[in-house]
């Protein structure tokens, strides 16, 4: 079983069980530890098991919150933003500013912490920005991205897929999409890698603030076909602060999550038979087994928080105010009363959220992590684990499912030439 952390060192707002032993100061299953990260599909079993549908967690060392581990009662809070805004501030005040936890859930002006008419404002914006990507190009774009990353390891027969190419590609891929410069773009997924693991996030997003605001400036001066110059020269007309606020939005649903979704899914396809050696002759495909990974295993576990503005009844229980309540993506998408038969091809999981906050570029981030894929074992079909797969490590933190590192090995394969007019970028 978890051990829950000591109820003497808890705030309180636990949700109360009608009829349960379950109180303001119960015990709270911590998410931010190794142990959550080695296994969290037992937690969230035994979190079902003990608490039903709604489970008190810990988030960060004293900061309480709600888990829905429920299917059906994920989907109802997702589309219910009038009990279940994403306006944080009311909750903030009481959170210490050096809290590890507080940059990745504070207010920002963007999409992601707004409810109402201030979050459409900033969502017609976000949308029309990714909607302006060309699908069509990005497969190009990620072709001249993953065959030189490929080039630096193929010869050696060996390479961890975490550092060496799903990292790099993804951040260079979203760099290009919002016109960014690849120093820059360093900057931003180093700050974005600490907010992520809640280590050093006050740095962390003192390093993304900084590198994004001199791209905000110099695509207002110089718009190009971005996505930063979209938002800049949108009707909306949002300020410098908003626009960083919607960029490290956009950085935060993309580099992360899509890094971890293209680990994940190559660790499906490593060690799963149904998807290994015959990849042409009738076995599931990529796409499939990164529809498996998002219900499984997805890349962001547990977020889509909300803040009830008043006590909430929901499922026999009582939600505190002000408190956070988080979508366990994981723990709703494996919940017993939804499963069974073959899913292949069933995309019904909410690893891309839903409701008035779903990502709107679910598009964009399947044909990244698709191609990524597809680059890398159409260059190196024979791709193996170097360790067993009980060996591999999980980075802690209480949002995400990622790896400390994929190590492969495979036969050493030439260097790849890129296609015509397909030249690396200098």
């Amino acid at each position: 079983m978890f051990t829950p952390v000591a109820a003497s060192s808890q705030p309180t707002g636990c949700p109360v069980q009608h009829g349960s032993p379950i109180d303001t100061d119960g015990p709270r299953v911590p998410l931010h530890t190794p142990d959550f990260a080695a296994d969290p599909h037992r937690y969230y079993r035994e979190m079902r098991e003990q608490y039903g549908s709604l489970a008190p967690i810990e988030i960060s060392p004293g900061i309480p919150a709600t888990l829905v581990v429920g299917y059906e009662t994920a989907v109802r809070v997702l589309n219910d933003p009038e009990h279940f805004p994403a306006d944080p501030r009311v909750w903030q005040q009481g959170i210490p500013e050096d809290s590890p936890i507080r940059p990745m859930m504070e207010w920002y002006p963007n999409a992601l912490r707004n409810s109402g008419s201030a979050h459409l404002r900033y969502r017609h914006a976000y949308t029309a920005a990714i909607d302006g990507i060309d699908l069509h190009s990005l497969h190009s774009t990620i072709e001249r991205i993953a065959i030189p990353l490929i080039n630096e390891f193929c010869t050696v027969g060996s390479a961890d897929l975490v550092t060496q190419y799903a990292f790099p590609l993804v951040f260079e891929v979203l760099n290009r999409m919002v016109g960014c410069s690849a120093e820059l773009g360093t900057r931003v997924a180093t700050g974005m890698a600490a907010l992520f693991d809640t280590v050093n996030a006050a740095w962390g997003m003192q390093t993304l603030s900084e590198a994004l605001m001199e791209l905000i400036h110099m695509r207002r001066a110089e718009p190009g076909d971005d996505v930063t110059s979209r938002l800049a020269h949108h009707p909306a007309e949002l300020t410098d602060e908003e626009m960083l606020a919607n960029l490290i939005s956009f950085y935060g649903a993309a580099i992360e999550p899509q890094q971890n979704l293209i680990t994940n899914t190559l660790l499906l396809m490593l060690t799963d038979e149904r998807f290994g050696g015959n990849m042409l002759g009738g076995a599931l495909s990529t796409r499939d087994a990164l529809d498996e990974v998002l219900f499984n295993d997805p890349p962001i576990s547990n977020f889509c928080t909300s803040y009830p503005r008043q006590p909430v009844l929901l499922d026999d229980a009582w939600l505190p105010a002000n408190q956070p309540v988080l979508i366990g993506l994981t723990a709703a998408n494996t919940d017993p009363a939804i499963r069974g038969g073959n899913r292949t091809g069933n995309r019904s999981h909410l690893a891309w959220g839903a409701g008035p906050h779903a990502c709107p570029a679910r598009s964009v981030a399947y044909l990244v992590c698709q191609d990524a894929i597809d680059q890398l074992l159409d260059a190196i079909p024979e791709l193996r684990l170097a360790v067993p797969a009980s060996e591999l490590t999980w980075r802690p933190g209480p949002f995400h499912r990622a790896m400390s590192a994929l190590p492969v090995e495979f036969p050493s394969s030439p260097r790849l030439l890129l296609n015509e007019g397909a030249s690396p970028r200098g």
